[in-house]
């Protein structure tokens, strides 16, 4: 946007109309993206549980889904992931919960917050039939933090408008500008 401006700035207004034409390209993909993470979400939630499923340690299942400890550890402690433990204290994970990293790990790709994810998972784990665009994209009142990522479908078709805003006007001072030479 910066770069934008400052061509803009220079009277350089072909270039700022490509350079702001990318920046809406991007934005789009970005967009495109969260929209396939939530639809992959949907796709999740009707995959049929298996009667016996097979069980993984942490490292397991680390390896399996090419994850760090650390990053379901992470999961974990912000409470997107609740664990069963053996008797002898040792994480067990089980289908649910590879399905559940898949959605974890789909809306983190999207750049969907950890806050964003747990306020839908939360949802999801009282009603699997609630509207997922719009609960991932609405922050409660009372959540403490609130991001650009909490909002990230918003804030998305908000920067693609004022993009196109930009275009608008980057177009109207190309045009001012050769009337007056």
């Amino acid at each position: 946007m910066i770069d934008i401006i400052k061509a803009s700035a220079r009277g350089e207004y072909d270039e700022a109309l490509v350079l702001a034409r990318k920046h809406l390209e991007s934005i789009s993909k970005e967009e495109k993206n969260a929209e396939e993470a939530i639809e992959i979400v949907e796709n999740n939630l009707l995959k049929e549980i298996l009667e016996n499923p097979k069980t993984y340690t942490r490292k397991q299942l680390a390896d399996y889904l090419e994850l760090t400890i650390d990053t379901l550890r992470n999961w974990e402690l912000n409470g997107l992931l609740r664990i069963k433990r053996k008797e002898n204290g040792y994480r067990v994970y089980n289908e649910d919960d590879i399905k559940r990293i898949k959605i974890i790990l789909s809306l983190r790709c999207a750049n969907f917050s950890l806050s964003a994810i747990l306020r839908l998972l939360s949802n999801l784990d009282h009603d699997n039939n609630v509207d997922i665009k719009h609960i991932i994209d609405t922050p409660k009142e009372n959540e403490d933090i609130v991001s650009v990522c909490d909002k990230l479908l918003t804030s998305l078709e908000d920067a693609k408008d004022e993009c196109n805003k930009m275009i608008i006007q980057i177009k109207k001072m190309k045009k001012i500008n050769i009337m007056i030479q």
